[in-house]
């Protein structure tokens, strides 16, 4: 039994680091770009968009299609960005696993 009582001290103690982290991931932000940085966009850790920046001279209104790819990279590598970073720092406690729906 006193095995027992450890191992729950050690999940509970492992539940706490966990949350923490997840609470410093939301904290953190990363920027993703593309087009040579005329496209930029900002997200937290927890994949919440904090805001987008177009350069003027991104926006050709005669090619709307190519500044709709130039946001989608963006996007995709600030996605990328956030992804190493839950890897990071949640994988201590996964072990390297993909756990569906923890981030």
């Amino acid at each position: 039994m006193r095995n027992m009582n450890q191992m729950m001290k050690q999940v509970k103690k492992m539940q706490q680091e966990m949350v923490k982290a997840q609470q410093e991931l939301e904290q953190k932000e990363v920027t993703g770009t593309a087009g040579g940085g005329v496209v930029k966009v900002r997200m937290n850790g927890h994949k919440q968009l904090l805001g987008v920046e177009i350069a003027p001279e991104a926006v050709d209104p005669d090619d709307v299609e190519m500044l709709q790819d130039l946001i989608t990279a963006a996007f995709n590598d600030a996605m990328k960005q956030v992804d190493e970073l839950v890897a990071k720092g949640l994988g201590k406690f996964t072990g390297g696993l993909n756990i569906p729906g923890l981030f």
